[in-house]
């Protein structure tokens, strides 16, 4: 009865505090885990934008950080030059993604090698897109020699071994999926292949991503979930992405960046606002991990990890 108790008396304290949760996440003393999402870059300039993001981020000493990786293996030579570069200049783990798309199974498998002969030792196992500019939610035929989903794909990675596999999960679902039922079905596939944690795609509804946790873990899944978080403050690009992958929009939020479109300034504020409530809210229905989808920028991701309490621990050469 002391557990319910307590439960009971911390959910009575912040119905009567004063304070939002953006406040009450200042006086966190618990450990709240951190990891960044990075995109390969195309051109110089970006390659130093991307480092001076990696460079802002380190000191955080995130659990470890993810490098995408386009559809078709269309990013795989500088994805793995990223990753190289991460390993050989930092202390950060990173998490090299890994898509099945348009791809062999022994192409896959010679990747998954290469990996692990330079050092990495976390793969993020997704399908990837469909190929030929349909993007998510296009019309996906799996190559009769490839590996035909994430499942078989995470399979792959486990069979090789050596690996820890995070995977993609749809609070809102997944575009080509029939239900959120088939979601968490595949979701349950994914944990049995050997995937070791699940991280969202980002959303903006937090009461449909806590239904989706409910539903999970009902489902009997217990690996990590870890909520997907992308502090956007371009609402044009924000439609394009959320269009895509399912995720909706809701109508406050669109309320808010309403007529800033010549305003950067204030959609960044508005940003960090959103992203860091949604945060403090997640952490309060008991969240220690959060993802972020940095968009290979730093300001606004630093700022809500300092709302979560998350401080500089690592000394950068």
């Amino acid at each position: 009865m002391t557990g319910s108790s307590t439960n009971l008396a911390e959910a009575r304290a912040l119905l009567l505090s004063p304070l939002g949760p953006v406040a009450r996440a200042g006086s966190n003393r618990e450990t709240v885990r951190v990891s960044f999402e990075f995109f390969p870059p195309k051109t110089d300039e970006a390659e130093v934008n991307l480092w001076k993001a990696i460079r802002r981020l380190e000191p955080l000493n995130p659990a470890f950080v993810s490098v995408t990786y386009g559809a078709g293996g269309s990013t795989r030579e500088r994805t793995h030059r990223t990753v190289q570069r991460i390993i050989a200049e930092t202390a950060l783990r990173p998490a090299a993604h890994l898509t099945c798309v348009d791809a062999s199974r022994d192409e896959v498998d010679e990747v998954i090698a290469s990996y692990k002969a330079v050092g990495v030792d976390h793969i993020v196992a997704l399908r990837g897109d469909p190929p030929g500019g349909g993007g998510i939610g296009g019309v996906y035929q799996p190559r009769a020699d490839g590996y035909a989903n994430a499942t078989e794909l995470t399979a792959a990675i486990s069979r090789i071994g050596g690996f820890d596999v995070t995977v993609g999960a749809y609070p809102e679902k997944h575009p080509e999926s029939p239900s959120i039922d088939h979601d968490i079905e595949v979701l349950k596939a994914k944990v049995d292949a050997g995937a070791t944690r699940a991280i969202s795609q980002f959303f903006f509804d937090i009461d449909a991503f806590l239904r989706f946790r409910d539903r999970v873990r009902a489902a009997g899944v217990t690996i990590p979930l870890i909520p997907g978080v992308m502090p956007v403050s371009n609402f044009a690009g924000l439609q394009r992405m959320s269009g895509a992958c399912g995720t909706s929009i809701p109508d406050w939020l669109q309320a808010h960046f309403d007529g800033l479109d010549d305003d950067p300034e204030t959609r960044k504020l508005l940003a960090a606002s959103v992203a860091a409530e949604t945060c403090a809210r997640l952490h309060e229905e008991g969240f220690s991990d959060f993802h972020f989808y940095t968009l290979n920028r730093a300001d606004l991701v630093y700022a809500i990890c300092r709302v979560l309490g998350v401080r500089e621990t690592m000394a950068v050469a």
